[in-house]
């Protein structure tokens, strides 16, 4: 599915992934969990982990790594619901009894708003200090909140190396307002 040592074409991968996989795997997890919607976000699921994958283009037998993953997608997703049972989420007003306020939210007035603005702007430009791929590879682990094994697979770079990247920008950052 990726040509060499050029940089994966994650479209394209995710088509023949939905040309080839969609409907068995579908099937797979509609069998599993009963329901629709939650099969087609396994299968995105699925897709996504397969392009992040290192291993999928070096497997022999497409098909049962395909499966592999989505068998691990959904132990990983029952000890997740096991994990809920034993430890259930309690609402923030039951703790913290009728006098609960909650100011967890701060007000979007036009100032907050303008100032938050401005404060984005001199980021960016700060960021535009350094070099194209620290920015981006910055600004997508910290403003899309992408993660870091991902980042690695779009630029086929190792994880260490997306960590200093992202050290080189946040230590750029604290220089430059003053956090050192």
């Amino acid at each position: 599915m990726q040509v060499g040592g050029a940089a994966p074409d994650h479209s394209a991968i995710k088509e023949e992934l939905d040309v080839r996989f969609r409907a068995s795997l579908v099937a797979y997890f509609m069998r599993r969990t009963g329901s629709q919607q939650e099969a087609e976000d396994l299968t995105q699921e699925t897709f996504a982990r397969l392009i992040g994958s290192n291993t999928f283009e070096k497997a022999d037998e497409a098909k049962a790594f395909v499966f592999r993953v989505a068998s691990n997608l959904l132990r990983d997703r029952a000890r997740a619901a096991t994990r809920l049972r034993r430890f259930p989420s309690v609402p923030l007003d039951t703790v913290a009894g009728t006098d609960f306020e909650p100011r967890l939210v701060e007000g979007l007035d036009p100032e907050r708003v303008l100032i938050a603005k401005e404060n984005l702007a001199e980021v960016l430009a700060s960021l535009e200090e350094l070099g194209e791929r620290t920015k981006n590879i910055f600004v997508l682990f910290r403003l899309e909140g992408m993660k870091q094994k991902a980042i690695a697979a779009i630029y086929g770079i190792s994880v260490s190396t997306v960590e200093k990247h992202v050290m080189a920008a946040v230590l750029h950052l604290a220089k430059r307002f003053g956090s050192i």
